[in-house]
């Protein structure tokens, strides 16, 4: 009997990595018939290291990247890396490291591996050090449309990569569980009041300031704002601004949130105001777990048009899109959902089946799976016939 294939997954660590989730969404439902999954981060402390060591599978602390510099000595650095990998034995080596670091397919191959693939989750790629980890590639998994228009578009390139946008759990994010966490009712908000939100760690590309902007503008509206103030003086200046706009009282941070599927539906509008940069393509988003969330959750959605956002939304059918940093465009649209309960409910319902058509967990694990054993072969189940 063939044993399975040994893949290793590997994320910089859990503490801050917003992708962790994501992966490890795939790597609990791989077919273990088929594939032998082990996980490597490079500093363990991450609220999901219990999940992966409940997995029962090997879970290393180990530094697959280096310093590329100095060159004279990488290859021999990245062979000394490459010797925790190798009672591992990994057949293919799957990356989710967020940056543009190009040694760590270096390591991979000096530990065995006969693959590396790397999925490309943001929409930063102005560094050339991107177009060298891309070569290094094996294969390349990209999270929307705009990067394989912009990023993977030379032949070279094109050939080896593959379009797999991220997927929701429909049946822990869906419309019918009870709201019970009672954030609404903490913060003091009105029965009949429309309550706007989103999940988001308050950093400065989540365009929170554009949504206190236009929160100002429709009257009565209230905002439950979930997420961790990675960046203090920034959360501090979301304070500051609310207080400038005279909403502070309809203005409430609620930190990091555990039970996000019933946080959700204490919202009657999701907004995702992500800004984007043009010029450098540093800002945006790959594939928005919070916005498919969301809108798994029958929520009425409002996102910024932006990749990855415009590939999941479609416009006035499963949400609204509206322009980045454009406040007066984003009260525009609140306001229309706040008015109208009934629109809300249309566009809850279409983005609802738009998950279930397009962007179930179910699928993305059948993506990569597909990927996996177009690289590497993998076990077969026996004919029943002799």
């Amino acid at each position: 009997m063939t044993s399975p294939v040994p893949l290793l997954f590997t994320i910089p660590n859990f503490i801050t990595a917003g992708s962790g989730r994501a992966m490890l969404n795939i790597v609990e439902r791989l077919d273990r018939k088929k594939f032998a999954p082990a996980v490597c981060v490079m500093r363990k402390g991450g609220r999901l290291d219990r999940e992966v060591e409940r997995l029962g599978i090997p879970f290393l602390e180990a530094d697959f990247a280096i310093p590329a510099k100095p060159y004279a000595t990488l290859l021999g650095r990245a062979a000394r890396a490459a010797r925790a990998f190798r009672p591992l034995a990994p057949a293919l080596w799957h990356s989710f490291h967020y940056g543009d670091d190009y040694t760590e397919p270096l390591i991979a191959r000096l530990s065995g591996a006969r693959a590396w693939i790397y999925t490309k989750k943001n929409m930063n790629w102005h560094q050339r050090s991107w177009q060298v980890r891309s070569l290094f590639a094996s294969r390349i998994a990209a999270q929307n449309t705009d990067m394989m228009r912009y990023f993977f578009q030379k032949p070279r390139l094109r050939r080896k990569t593959v379009l797999i946008p991220r997927g929701v759990d429909t049946e822990r994010f869906r419309p019918d569980l009870p709201a019970s966490e009672g954030f609404r009712e903490r913060a003091g908000i009105p029965t009949a009041a429309v309550v706007a939100g989103c999940v988001a760690h308050l950093l400065p590309v989540k365009g929170h300031a554009t949504l206190l902007q236009a929160a100002a503008k429709v009257p009565g509206l209230h905002l439950l704002l979930a997420g961790e103030p990675l960046e203090p003086e920034y959360a501090a200046s979301l304070e500051r601004l609310s207080e400038e706009l005279g909403i502070r009282a309809r203005v409430h941070f609620v930190g990091g949130v555990a039970r996000v599927p019933e946080f959700l539906l204490e919202l009657d509008i999701y907004v995702l105001a992500t800004r984007y940069v043009l010029a450098t393509r540093g800002r945006g988003e790959g594939c928005p777990v919070s916005l498919l969330e969301a809108m798994s959750s029958g929520r009425a959605c409002v996102a910024t048009d932006i990749p990855g956002s415009r590939d999941v939304l479609e416009e006035l059918r499963s949400g609204l899109l509206v322009p980045p940093e454009d406040p007066d465009s984003l009260a525009r649209a609140l306001r229309d959902l706040a008015a109208s309960p009934d629109l809300r409910r249309a566009l809850g319902r279409e983005a609802r089946a738009r998950i279930l058509a397009r962007y179930t967990i179910e699928q993305e694990v059948a993506a990569h799976e597909a990927l996996y054993e177009e690289i590497l072969p993998v076990p077969r189940a026996r004919s029943a016939n002799p």
